[in-house]
């Protein structure tokens, strides 16, 4: 009968983490970019997507700073909200929001005849400046952040762009790709909700063990 090779929760991190190393090969992702990278394939068992994941030159620098600064962090669904390490980002100040289910979101989508995500995109760039907004579920989210950005009424610290699917998923990351903002993204259809939380709290991980 097959049984687990440990049950114990560290143990078991710690030899995924020990595969991953041993099956990647070659990168050419730094240090801190690997953190990452390692936490997103944990969560998805993907080497493709782990090696398609792109970095923002101040990627890991921004995110950190704005973790360690008590930055609001902005999720795009419920999904990616629950996932996120609240004990860490609390630590500093921070908090995690979540706007797609308010009630004046809904009505302003219903009388736009548009998606809740691109509503509360408009409503967070106003609550959370200077924050991390993590999108994993919706292009139409990321490609609402990206007009904003470009037309000056966003400033986020650093946009984690990593929505799955058919319908404008890649091109939403490839638009966010050409922006001069802190941005972690990758190429492709892949991504999701549990990937941008491994990134998401990845980079806690990373502000709370470099701040010691």
């Amino acid at each position: 009968m097959f049984r687990p090779i440990t049950v114990q929760p560290e143990q078991i991190e710690q030899k995924s983490f020990q595969i991953i190393d041993e099956e990647i090969g070659e990168h050419a992702f730094t240090a801190e970019q690997y953190a990452v990278v390692q936490r997103v394939i944990h969560a998805s068992a993907d080497f493709e997507l782990g090696k398609s994941l792109l970095f923002h030159p101040r990627a890991i620098e921004a995110g950190m700073a704005a973790i360690r600064a008590g930055k609001k962090i902005v999720a795009d669904v419920q999904m990616v909200q629950v996932g996120i390490n609240k004990a860490r980002i609390e630590k500093y100040g921070g908090s995690v929001h979540v706007y797609i289910s308010d009630e004046d979101v809904i009505k302003e989508a219903k009388r736009l005849n548009t998606t809740r995500a691109i509503v509360a995109m408009r409503k967070a760039v106003q609550e959370a400046e200077g924050g991390i907004f993590a999108i994993g579920n919706a292009p139409t989210a990321l490609l609402e952040l990206i007009r904003l950005v470009k037309e000056g009424e966003a400033r986020p610290s650093l946009i984690i762009g990593l929505p799955v699917g058919f319908v404008s998923a890649a091109e939403s990351k490839e638009e966010l790709a050409k922006l001069d903002v802190p941005f972690i993204t990758n190429i492709g259809r892949k991504g999701g909700s549990t990937v941008t939380v491994a990134a998401l709290n990845a980079l806690s991980i990373l502000a709370e063990r470099e701040s010691v």
